[in-house]
């Protein structure tokens, strides 16, 4: 009968217990950490410390130099019922509506136009980028002149035809529409050089394809490019709904000479307050930095619910 050979022993290096084994944390990539770290300290210097010292505000009454007052959910309970945050909600709704979606449309034509031009192409990329780096002041007081009642250029024009002046920095639709105008010149530019990237990445062979199968450029561009640019469109849309719903400069500086209230009213009627402009009416006119705080918090709450509604329903138009 055959006998079983006995096992060897295990080679010393095998047999090393957990302890023995070379240890692999923190002291071994310690200059790792080091060298990414000032990030880090940055962001929670100047990022999570006055998130978090806000929310700290937003639950007490402080006028930012003396004592603060114990307050609790009080202000949060006052600003679902304050008329005038909700009307500067509705505004600061209203102005990202009728800036968002003719900028899109706008960004994704000129892109189109620069994915097909031969020459000049960085010029034009030039071009149209550079309204987004100009001073945002700068321009709020060229479209103030522009938008002007008396000497406006949108008013020659109307006159020019035959229509009557309208007084747009004075009524609550020509402010919105004013202000819209703005931020559609400031981001079309921006988001069409975007778009332009997302369009040099489909691939030359689809729109081939698509051509040989007798689809015309209309065709082509709802069957081929924009199912393939849905990703693109989506974090344009996304980027424009948070940056839309923080408009604050825009209005500030476009109406602050066409009322005779703070520089952060918003025009006559409050028509230009948006939401981040009544949240500096608050805390710096009425030094009541607890309440603005708490209007803060209900800002980024506003604008975190219109981003994910934004991208549920491009999502699930992909899906379908």
């Amino acid at each position: 009968m055959a006998t079983v050979p006995a096992l060897e022993k295990p080679p010393a290096a095998l047999a090393e217990t957990p302890a023995e084994q070379p240890k692999k944390g923190f002291r071994k990539y310690w200059h790792l950490y080091a060298a990414i770290s000032p990030f880090y300290l940055l962001f929670l210097a100047f990022g999570l410390i006055p998130v978090g010292f806000s929310f700290y505000v937003s639950l007490h009454r402080w006028d930012g130099l003396g004592s603060m007052e114990w307050a609790g959910l009080s202000q949060y309970q006052y600003l679902l019922s304050d008329s005038d945050f909700w009307s500067s909600v509705g505004n600061t709704i209203l102005i990202w509506a009728l800036a968002t979606f003719p900028m899109i449309f706008l960004a994704m034509v000129t892109a189109v136009m620069l994915n097909s031009a031969v020459r000049f192409k960085n010029v034009y990329r030039l071009a149209y980028f550079l309204p987004n780096v100009t001073s945002v002041v700068a321009i709020a007081i060229v479209f103030g002149s522009v938008f002007s009642t008396n000497f406006g250029l949108v008013n020659a024009l109307l006159q020019a035809v035959g229509l009557d002046q309208v007084a747009w920095l004075n009524t609550p639709w020509g402010i919105k529409i004013a202000i819209a105008t703005l931020m559609t010149w400031q981001w079309t530019g921006y988001n069409a050089i975007i778009f332009l990237a997302g369009l040099q990445t489909v691939p030359s062979e689809l729109y081939e394809a698509a051509r040989m199968d007798g689809a015309g450029p209309v065709q082509t561009f709802f069957r081929v490019t924009l199912p393939l640019m849905r990703p693109v469109l989506l974090f344009v849309l996304v980027i424009s709904t948070v940056t839309g719903l923080q408009s604050f400069s825009e209005p500030q500086v476009l109406l602050q000479n066409t009322a005779n209230e703070s520089t952060f009213s918003g025009g006559p009627g409050h028509a230009g307050r948006t939401m981040v402009l009544y949240f500096f009416q608050q805390t710096f006119d009425n030094n009541d930095f607890g309440y603005g705080a708490a209007v803060a918090w209900g800002v980024f709450l506003v604008v975190i619910l219109f981003s994910i509604i934004n991208w549920r329903l491009v999502r699930r138009r992909g899906e379908d």
